[in-house]
């Protein structure tokens, strides 16, 4: 069969039924132009998406038609796949060596983080209401409309924790209370503990003493009146007295 193939001539009918070449030149003709244009998109963006898949590969396509319209493929992201194309195009721009290519990555890293300062720094002024000349009405509505936000959380937070402290005070004092009450209970107990430890000692005195310590008088006499609190003789009352057996 390879030697029948060989053996065709250019003007063979097998020959003519072939594919032609088609003369790579700009297609005057409009219709034919975008015609062939979307053919050639399509088989091109599958060409892409077949060499991302059976190859594990990291394709991205770029298609813009003559009328400005894009057409685009990433199995990543376009984005990050011009971001790695231009680091190696850095890389490969340089000597090859890689302690330049990481001065140059951490340069641009730290003139991210400068500018990303500078920011910061500045929206701090502009929180303590300094630098205020540069900024636009709507910047200053916006920045109002945040210092009441946080203002508003600020003093929800700060009610909260007064709140907080209120409730703890209240609930010591309470218990102060119930401590108080309690010792002034244990007090009263012990002071009655000790009266009656004092009355059952023989702290008070008796009627029969009170009787021995009278005087008498000549006749072994003593006065009845003299059991009386006062022990004050009355001269009006006649005087009654009771022998002693």
């Amino acid at each position: 069969m390879a030697y029948e193939s060989k053996s065709l001539s250019l003007d063979s009918p097998q020959r003519k039924l072939g594919r032609g070449k088609i003369e790579i030149k700009r297609i005057e003709n409009t219709t034919n132009r975008q015609v062939t244009f979307c053919k050639r998109r399509n088989g091109l963006l599958k060409k892409a998406y077949e060499l991302s898949v059976l190859c594990d590969a990291e394709v991205a396509l770029i298609v813009f038609s003559n009328r400005g319209r894009l057409y685009e493929y990433a199995n990543n992201s376009v984005k990050g796949t011009i971001e790695r194309y231009k680091k190696a195009s850095a890389d490969s721009s340089n000597t090859g060596s890689v302690s330049e290519a990481s001065t140059q990555y951490y340069q641009q890293e730290a003139a991210k983080l400068r500018a990303r300062i500078v920011k910061l720094q500045n929206d701090n002024r502009n929180m303590m209401g300094d630098a205020l000349n540069s900024m636009s009405v709507k910047d200053l509505k916006s920045l109002e409309n945040k210092l009441e936000k946080a203002i508003s959380r600020i003093r929800s937070k700060k009610n909260e924790l007064l709140f907080a402290e209120i409730e703890y005070m209240q609930k010591r004092e309470l218990d102060l209370h119930n401590n108080n009450q309690l010792l002034r209970a244990k007090i009263a107990e012990n002071e009655r503990a000790s009266r009656t430890l004092n009355v059952m000692a023989g702290g008070g005195t008796s009627s029969y003493d009170i009787l021995q310590s009278q005087p008498y008088d000549s006749r072994n006499y003593f006065q009845v009146n003299a059991l009386q609190p006062n022990h004050q003789y009355n001269p009006r009352h006649d005087q009654i007295s009771l022998q002693l057996v």
